[in-house]
């Protein structure tokens, strides 16, 4: 049984300023004998981030070809004024963000499964059925990368960074106070970030001429947009409940499991 005491209940909540007005005249008043002329002009700190950003290196590099078919291949986009790194980086930023996607959604089947959750909610079944297409789209990109003689396995600088964004949301869904309901709300915003990065990843693919890949990451996108959809409307149903409405039909994502799954 979940835990009764909900989020947006009344409780000891006192970070709010307001909780005890003769502390707050107090810290104001230090706060102004401290700094009695504050300065707004961050023009000191914004030249030294810059300077720095200039003379650093970047997040990370790309690594030479995992084989001779893959420098081939390097070589021959190269001739053409392609960068295949830039490519295969995109690739593998694809690659960390869908296995993300799947611990993301292995964190809100436990959310799922502590929530007492009301009609409008989706099923174990369909949250299961989206956590095995992000699974099935990190193994296409997988392919995907192997097919072009690089290493999958290498941590690219573009999926550097996409995991270190990640981290945030796996955060929120692997507190065990987040509700099911704060747990789509971190969903929302990879479903969001998912289907942006899959459509640009197919058109560069079209492209560059790698017509197979394109056709694989416009299926994946199809998937994407009905995850999002559906995550969507679940989360709209789950607010409209919080705020007392009765929740709208939705069209939820199918429940039977993929091929191979």
């Amino acid at each position: 049984m979940s835990n009764p005491t909900k989020p947006t209940d009344i409780g000891p909540n006192r970070t709010g300023i307001g909780t005890s007005p003769l502390h707050s005249k107090e810290a104001i008043k230090s706060a102004e004998e401290g700094v009695p002329n504050p300065s707004f002009d961050t023009s000191a700190h914004h030249a030294s981030a810059v300077s720095w950003a200039r003379s650093v290196s970047p997040i990370g590099t790309m690594p030479p070809p995992a084989s001779m078919k893959g420098a081939a291949k390097s070589m021959v986009q190269a001739i053409k004024g392609k960068h295949a790194t830039a490519f295969i980086d995109l690739l593998g930023e694809r690659l960390a963000f869908e296995r993300t996607g799947v611990r993301l959604y292995e964190a809100l089947l436990c959310r799922f499964d502590a929530a007492d959750l009301g009609e409008g909610s989706p099923t174990r079944a369909q949250l299961e059925h989206i956590r095995n297409e992000e699974l099935q789209h990190f193994d296409l990109l997988n392919k995907a990368i192997q097919k072009l003689g690089a290493d999958p396995t290498t941590v690219t600088p573009s999926a550097d960074v996409t995991g270190v964004a990640g981290m945030g949301l796996l955060g929120v869904l692997s507190d065990a106070r987040a509700t099911f309901t704060e747990g789509l709300k971190a969903i929302l915003i990879a479903e969001l970030a998912d289907n942006d990065a899959w459509n640009s990843l197919a058109h560069i693919a079209k492209q560059l001429g790698q017509d197979d890949m394109a056709a694989d990451f416009r299926q994946a996108l199809e998937e994407e947009h009905e995850h999002l959809a559906s995550v969507r409307a679940w989360l709209d149903n789950a607010v409209q409940a919080q705020i007392g409405f009765e929740p709208q039909a939705v069209a939820p994502a199918p429940e039977q499991p993929q091929p191979g799954v």
